[in-house]
C-alpha cells in the first residue's frame, strides 16, 4: 500500500472543533462560544496533535493543581494564571491534565457584523504569526476574571443564535485586554534588536515547523540572511539556530508517539519527513532512543 502524507485537521467551524476536544459544548450561533472551561471528570492528560483553526481563539485560564502547560513550543511550569491569544491559520498543539479552568472564547471576524476592525491592527494581541501567551499570578486572575464574566453572563442569558449584548461586550473586553496588555508593555525591560530576532525566529518556528526545516527558510522569512540568522541566535542563546528548528520537532514526536496511537510511519508523515526512516534517524538523534523504544517506555 503506498504512503499518504496526513494533512494538519483544519477546523472551519467551531462546532467541528468543539466535538473534537473533551470539554463538551455547541453553538447555535456559528461565529461565536463561550465555553466555561472545567475540570474534567476523568483525571487525566489531555492531548491534541498539530491542527489549524479558521476562527480566533482566547482564554482567561487559572491552574487548580500541579501541572506542565504546552502551547507549541512555550512550556509554562505550573502556572497560577494565564492569557493565550491565537490568529487563525497558525498550527497549535496542546498538552495539559484536566487541572486547568476558566473562560475560553472562540469567534469569527463575521461576530462583529456592526463594527469590522482589521483585528491584526485594531487588536494586536492575535499576532498572524505566533501565539501570545502571558502567565501572571492569581491577584491579576482576580482583576481580569470579572471582565471576561460580563460576557459570559451576557452569551449565557442571550436567546440562542443571537448574543448581539455578548457580542458588544466581547469587543469592550478586547478593547480592555489590549489597554491591560500595553500597560504591562510598559514595565518591560528594554531587549535588544538582537534578542527580537532571537524572539521572532522562535517565535516563526512554533507556527512553521512542520513545513520549514532549515535556517534559511526561517531567514527568508526574517529577510535576514541565513548566516546572519545563525550568528545571532548562537550570540544571544549559546545553541544553534538549527537545533531550535529540531528541539521542536523533536518535542512534538514526543507527543505524538506518547499520547496517540499513530504508527511510526505516519507520524513522519504528518512532521512532513521524506520517509519514516529519516524520521527515525532523526528522533534517535534528539531522544537517545528510537520511536518505538520511546513509546513502550512511555506507555
Amino acid at each position: 500500500m503506498g504512503t499518504i502524507k496526513n494533512a494538519l485537521p483544519y477546523y472551519t467551524e467551531i462546532n467541528d472543533f468543539l466535538a473534537s476536544i473533551p470539554w463538551p459544548g455547541q453553538t447555535t450561533d456559528p461565529d461565536f462560544y463561550c465555553l466555561r472551561l472545567k475540570p474534567l471528570e476523568q483525571n487525566r492528560a489531555v492531548y491534541r496533535p498539530p491542527f489549524k483553526r479558521s476562527f480566533y481563539f482566547f482564554a482567561l485560564l487559572i491552574n487548580s493543581g500541579k501541572i506542565e502547560v504546552n502551547y507549541g513550543a512555550q512550556t509554562v511550569h505550573d502556572p497560577d494564571s494565564y492569557l493565550v491569544f491565537h490568529s487563525p491559520n497558525l498550527v497549535y498543539s496542546f498538552a495539559h491534565n484536566n487541572a486547568l479552568e476558566g473562560y475560553v472564547i472562540y469567534f469569527k471576524p463575521e461576530c462583529f457584523l456592526f463594527f469590522k476592525p482589521d483585528f491584526h491592527q485594531q487588536f494586536p494581541l492575535f499576532d498572524i504569526l505566533h501565539t501570545n501567551l502571558f502567565k501572571f499570578d492569581h491577584a491579576t486572575f482576580k482583576q481580569l476574571a470579572p471582565h471576561f464574566e460580563t460576557v459570559f453572563r451576557a452569551y449565557e442569558r442571550s436567546a440562542k443564535g443571537q448574543h448581539i449584548e455578548a457580542r458588544a461586550k466581547l469587543l469592550g473586553l478586547l478593547y480592555y485586554l489590549e489597554d491591560f496588555w500595553l500597560a504591562r508593555k510598559k514595565d518591560t525591560p528594554t531587549v535588544s534588536t538582537q534578542q527580537i530576532l532571537l524572539r521572532k525566529f522562535i517565535q516563526l518556528i512554533d507556527n512553521h515547523y512542520i513545513n520549514k526545516h532549515t535556517v534559511q527558510e526561517y531567514a527568508d522569512m526574517l529577510s535576514v540572511t541565513a548566516n546572519y540568522l545563525s550568528q545571532t541566535v548562537k550570540q544571544v542563546s549559546g545553541k544553534n539556530a538549527l537545533s531550535f528548528i529540531a528541539e521542536r520537532l523533536a518535542a512534538e514526536a514526543r507527543s505524538l508517539i506518547q499520547y496517540t496511537d499513530f504508527e511510526v510511519a505516519e507520524i513522519a508523515w504528518q512532521l512532513n519527513f521524506s520517509d519514516p526512516a529519516n524520521f527515525g534517524k532523526f528522533f534517535k538523534k534528539q531522544v537517545g532512543m528510537s520511536p518505538s523504544a520511546f513509546r513502550k517506555q512511555n506507555r
